[in-house]
């Protein structure tokens, strides 16, 4: 610090020291001038003109305009001057002109009497030197050109040590093959035309009177003055041109860029910077929260919303100040800016409204399709994306119980927590009514895809309590995943979607149907195909029981048979991704019978335990009951186990279209004692010709038609369906009680039979089998004894 004050002490001295010698050499001037003849005045007038023109125009050694050193050329005039006013006039003359357009251009004396004090001492040494010269025969010609050369060198150099003491930078030009000439050559050419000048102005000429010695210097010093005037008049011009040129690729590129129509990483600040310092020539651009102060000229612009900033631009007041026009070039760059930005941001707003959904906040249809398509086109070969289809079941009973602002409410929960369960990269948009989809990029294996569709199934899954409701949320998911790009990236979207509804129809034949379910596409998953074909091939299959139980004795009498598979790598698979991959591969009988085999012998099991478990149920499709297929095999299967009823749970789906023989093997099975039962009877594609299309003993309801109990219409559909069960002989199995309350508001409808939560979620055979030592039959057991082991 001590050391810049220093530099700072010594840097207001030089400039006092200069600026005082403008001020002595003027004052000087004018002393001899108060005597001096009228031909004399009028050529000290008309030089002082000369050389305010000779002083507006600057010549940069650098290429670039206004940025590093510059220099004028008042010495062309010193010869001229000298000759017929003296060197004390001459000199003094000059500083005057120097003064005078200095302080027209700054307004600034100190600036103008140190600029006038500069080239006062430029111009003493100048004359010095030229003295010398001749003094040691030096030829005219070449003691002017020196002399002048040493003019420009003295001014220089002392910008040079005042730029560097100010830290301003210094260009001496830019280093292509041609620019280090660039000021050699315009210094020769101004020493040359000053030695022209002085070799006009010579009385030694053998044309030259000395008597017309005066008419000569006012000729030479009125061509001089019209030369820089038009000379200024064409670097007006140019910089004229060069303001508009600026303007108009300034507003052109700020628009580009605004819309995203420029490639590069410059960013829309840095463009504003050089689209100013092309239109009006500085030293440097910044953007601040301050105007700046003079010689610097600002301008208000707001490129971020509520960040009012200014554009402050810089130039060297002593070279060349900022006039009116650099001003207007840059309010009107600063308010292209500002409109180009207002601009943006409405149209980014419109878009951000056309691409949003405005119930969650979350992107729509359209923004999903083009941010998939968008990833993956860019991705690498080797980055992995996932798309997951998210449904909540049952959706319009929440509306229709709750009402529809209560189902925006969760529709908005849900959002926020899919939201907030996934990465910065990864992509969450709502593209139907309770349809959300969810794209997960930069995974390196399906086993990473399906981890993170775990957990946003757990922090989605849990209850949302909202005002007068509780919802408990059943989502159904399907994972499709790409290991590579995509031809034909809707193919993904498509298997996403289909693994979901595979997820919503298990739930209606076996599978859970009280839990969030992620189903994996194995269409594109070699990994999940060779890991289902394992499994089924080995007999690695696992199960799990759900109890059935009587509401008139309060004792478990049968189990239901739910299959389960958990691959060490890629985690849980749902259901519904075995029974589709297990299709795919042919072997789904294979899968089958290996569950009914398992089945079978965990009810002998169960009832050498307990006594009262008399039948397991599992679930098949209808034709897979035919002879050929597996009708031998369940025939051979309840004969082994006697003692147990086996149940063959058909979905609804599967019996759509009966054949003739299909309904006689069903007759033919029923007839050797093995149980029909007609699974999730009253989902969404049920029809009352299910009732009668296949023979059956037992129907099961599905939980849609008991999700509300005390609305009446449910109890009389209920109490209904328990007629015509009494009437065709066949029994009654509500699923999907989840409470006491529940239980005992069926038994009064005069329901005999229930299956849910309440009485037991699925469990290994190992947590059934104690459950049954501890407590028996009962329905009902303390929520511990139900735990996993």
């Amino acid at each position: 610090m001590r050391r810049n004050q220093v530099w700072g002490g010594l840097r207001r001295a030089g400039f006092a020291l200069f600026a005082a010698y403008g001020a002595v050499v003027i004052f000087g001037a004018t002393i001899v001038m108060s005597s001096a003849t009228a031909i004399s005045l009028l050529i000290a007038a008309i030089g002082v003109g000369c050389i305010v023109a000779l002083e507006s125009n600057r010549i940069w050694m650098g290429w670039s305009p206004y940025r590093g050193l510059s220099y004028s050329l008042p010495v062309i005039a010193l010869p001229i001057l000298v000759g017929v006013l003296g060197v004390t006039v001459a000199v003094g003359t000059i500083a005057l002109g120097v003064l005078i357009r200095t302080l027209a251009r700054t307004r600034r004396w100190a600036i103008s009497l140190y600029s006038a004090g500069l080239t006062g001492v430029g111009a003493t040494i100048n004359v010095v030197v030229f003295q010398a010269l001749l003094d040691a025969d030096v030829i005219l010609v070449v003691a002017v050109l020196f002399s002048a050369i040493i003019f420009v060198a003295v001014v220089l150099s002392v910008e040079v040590v005042r730029r560097w003491s100010i830290r301003a930078p210094i260009e001496l030009g830019s280093f292509t093959p041609t620019s280090p000439f660039r000021g050699a050559a315009l210094l020769t050419g101004a020493a040359c035309f000053t030695a022209l000048a002085a070799f006009w102005n010579n009385p030694a000429l053998p044309f030259f009177a000395e008597s017309v010695q005066d008419r000569n210097a006012l000729i030479l010093l009125l061509l001089l003055t019209l030369i820089a005037v038009a000379a200024k008049a064409l670097v007006r011009l140019e910089d004229m041109r060069r303001r508009f040129n600026g303007l108009i690729r300034g507003t052109a590129a700020l628009n580009a860029k605004s819309f995203g129509h420029t490639p590069g990483s410059e960013s829309f600040a840095d463009l504003v910077r050089r689209a100013v310092t092309e239109a009006i020539g500085a030293e440097w651009v910044a953007l601040r929260k301050d105007p700046g102060s003079w010689p610097d000229i600002s301008a208000s612009v707001t490129l971020v919303k509520g960040e009012p900033l200014f554009i402050v631009a810089h130039r060297d007041a002593i070279d060349v100040a900022f006039g009116r026009d650099d001003k207007r070039a840059l309010n009107a760059l600063a308010h292209t800016a500002n409109v180009v930005v207002r601009a943006r941001d409405d149209i980014g707003g419109l878009t951000l409204r056309a691409n949003t959904d405005q119930l969650t906040g979350l992107p729509n249809y359209g923004a999903f399709q083009a941010a998939l398509v968008n990833i993956n086109g860019h991705r690498n070969y080797a980055e992995a994306l996932a798309v997951l289809f998210l449904d909540i079941d049952d959706f319009k009973r929440i509306n229709d119980r709750y009402g529809h602002q209560v189902g925006d409410d969760v529709l908005r929960v849900l959002g926020h927590r899919l939201r907030s369960a996934v990465r910065p990269s990864d992509v969450v948009a709502r593209v139907g009514g309770d349809e959300f989809v969810i794209i997960l990029t930069r995974l390196s294996s399906l086993a990473e895809a399906n981890q993170i569709a775990e957990s946003i199934l757990v922090a989605s899954g849990k209850q949302i309590v909202l005002e007068g409701a509780t919802v408990h949320p059943l989502l159904s998911i399907g994972l499709a995943y790409s290991s590579h790009r995509e031809a034909d990236v809707w193919e993904l979207v498509l298997d996403a979607d289909k693994s979901m509804l595979a997820v919503k129809h298990s739930r209606r034949s076996g599978g859970p149907s009280n839990e969030s379910s992620i189903s994996i596409s194995a269409h594109r998953s070699p990994q999940v195909i060779e890991r289902v074909a394992e499994a089924i091939r080995e007999n690695n299959l696992t199960m799990a029981y759900q109890p059935i139980v009587s509401l008139v004795t309060s004792q478990i009498w049968a189990f239901e048979a739910l299959v389960r598979f958990t691959d060490p790598e890629i985690g849980a698979l749902s259901p519904p991704s075995l029974v589709e991959t297990s299709k795919r591969l042919g072997l789904f009988d294979d899968f089958t019978q290996q569950v009914a085999e398992k089945a079978m012998t965990a009810a002998a099991e169960f009832r050498l335990v307990e006594p009262r478990i008399v039948c397991m149920t599992i679930n098949v499709e209808a034709n897979q009951v035919m002879p050929e297929r597996l009708g031998d095999f369940v025939e051979e299967l309840a004969a082994r186990y006697a003692d147990i009823s086996l149940c063959l749970e058909l979905n609804e789906r599967s019996v759509a279209r009966v054949s003739p023989e299909l309904r006689a093997q069903v007759d033919h099975l029923r007839d050797i004692g093995i149980l029909i039962a007609l699974d999730d009877y009253g989902s969404e594609d049920s029809s009352v010709d299910s009732l009668v299309r296949v023979p059956m003993d037992i129907l099961k309801i599905d939980k849609s038609l008991v999700d509300d109990l005390d609305d009446v219409r449910q109890c009389e559909v209920l109490t209904a369906l328990q007629g015509f069960g009494d009437s065709l002989e066949y029994s009654m199995i509500v699923e999907g009680v989840e409470d006491e309350a529940m239980a005992l508001h069926l038994s009064r409808l005069g329901i005999r039979s229930a299956q849910g939560f309440h009485y037991g979620i699925p469990q290994p055979f190992d947590v059934v089998l104690a459950r049954l030592v501890q407590h028996g039959a009962a329905a009902v057991v303390p929520a511990t004894a139900l735990s996993t082991p």
